[in-house]
């Protein structure tokens, strides 16, 4: 993908039914995208494949969140998170993933499945306020120690809540499951 998208302050909304899945291999270059993931982020699947993940990031996202993601998963636990992504147009999407493994027959990791849905505005409106604060942080410690400090700002954060990110987001996602029924 040649260049960076600009940013637009149009916003995608992901239906109650949309199921985006995405395969990667293990250094995170797509493998497998549905049909569901090409239509919301208006990208075709050539301009897709073999691109690193990365190419939906939306720059509002802290760097922090997604180590946060590779931190989790080296632990082999799975990833749940919140997460802002950008179209092929510069429009903006939010979803709730959950991110885990895929392992070859001898038990190495071969590569990753995400699986996004549609997200509350309650659950947007939490994490964008942390969200808004971590990359603040980022900034001002530049991009050598970024991802580091605003992760170590948001588990500060959060622990003196009494939880972590996965218990704020799966709080927030499943509560909102449950509301909606």
């Amino acid at each position: 993908m040649k260049g960076r998208i600009t940013p637009t302050q149009r916003e995608v909304r992901v239906a109650d039914d949309d199921l985006i899945v995405s395969k990667t291999d293990s250094t995170g270059r797509l493998t497998y995208v549905n049909r569901t993931f090409m239509r919301i982020s208006n990208f075709a699947e050539h301009a897709l494949l073999g691109q690193q993940h990365n190419i939906v990031r939306h720059p509002d996202m802290p760097r922090g969140v997604y180590r946060l993601m590779w931190e989790t998963l080296k632990a082999e636990r799975e990833f749940f998170g919140v997460i802002k992504n950008i179209t092929a147009d510069g429009d903006f999407y939010w979803v709730f993933a959950n991110v885990t493994a895929d392992h070859d027959r001898g038990g190495a990791v071969s590569g990753y499945f995400s699986v996004r849905r549609s997200v509350s505005p309650r659950a947007v409106a939490a994490v964008s306020e942390l969200y808004a604060q971590m990359r603040q942080i980022e900034h001002k410690s530049g991009p050598a120690t970024a991802p580091e400090a605003s992760l170590a700002w948001l588990r500060r954060t959060l622990a003196d809540q009494q939880t972590t990110y996965e218990r704020l987001v799966l709080g927030l996602y499943t509560g909102w499951k449950e509301a909606a029924r």
